[in-house]
């Protein structure tokens, strides 16, 4: 039997209200002692930095157009088409300085303020992030992958596109898993890519310069 996939917690425009997180009391006690914990007169950025320190291991903190994201764990087929397509990458790059990144995040242009995300997959060179900064500049990255999962597909879709534009990033890979389909994009301009070309799975999928290379989603 499927195993039903955890939904992420979204806090949309949070503006400094209260608000009563996931991690305010983990054992459930707070009737008890008669106080509850808010972040009344937080801002975006300090709320955010809070759910990074606390949530729990695997748990995914983003920032991503004005929201905070908090998503558990993805499944075993999500990560099973990541590995196939480091492993992909890893064979047929030209440039054998590129590096597959994964658990890597980066600060990109928010729609007001910095966004903070972290991608399934990033490739750039050898060395890019060697430092010890947890949000990394995104100058270096020639592409970033996201795989779908029905609690974070809408924001894969839509919200996370406008970011890796902004900053930059030549190649947006989407691996559509609910869709069955792979969107490449490319060529970014402002908010947005010109270039989004479609394949559907099991297709082989060209991917632009600075990669050059086709990836074959048949492996998926």
């Amino acid at each position: 039997m499927a195993t039903a996939e955890a939904e992420p917690i979204i806090m949309p425009g949070y503006q400094g209200e209260a608000i009563h997180g996931p991690y305010d009391d983990p054992d459930g006690d707070s009737d008890a002692d008669g106080g509850e914990p808010t972040y009344e007169g937080a801002s975006v950025e300090q709320v955010f930095e809070l759910f990074s320190a606390t949530a729990p291991r695997g748990w995914r903190v983003e920032l991503i157009e004005g929201e905070i994201c908090v998503t558990p764990p993805a499944n075993g087929e999500h990560e099973e088409i990541v590995s196939e397509v480091i492993d992909q990458v890893a064979e047929r790059r030209h440039d054998r300085s590129l590096r597959n990144y994964t658990g890597i995040g980066l600060n990109v242009p928010g729609s007001s303020d910095t966004g903070h995300v972290e991608p399934d997959l990033v490739i750039a060179a050898k060395g890019t992030f060697d430092d010890h900064e947890e949000w990394h500049d995104p100058a270096g990255v020639l592409l970033v992958a996201e795989v779908t999962s029905k609690s974070t597909g809408d924001r894969d879709r839509h919200k996370k596109i406008h970011g890796y534009a902004r900053a930059g990033i030549p190649v947006y890979l989407l691996i559509d898993r609910e869709e069955a389909e792979v969107i490449v994009y490319s060529e970014p301009s402002g908010d947005d890519y010109a270039k989004s070309p479609k394949y559907k799975l099991g297709q082989t999928v060209p991917l632009p310069a600075p990669l050059g290379f086709d990836l074959d989603t048949a492996e998926f």
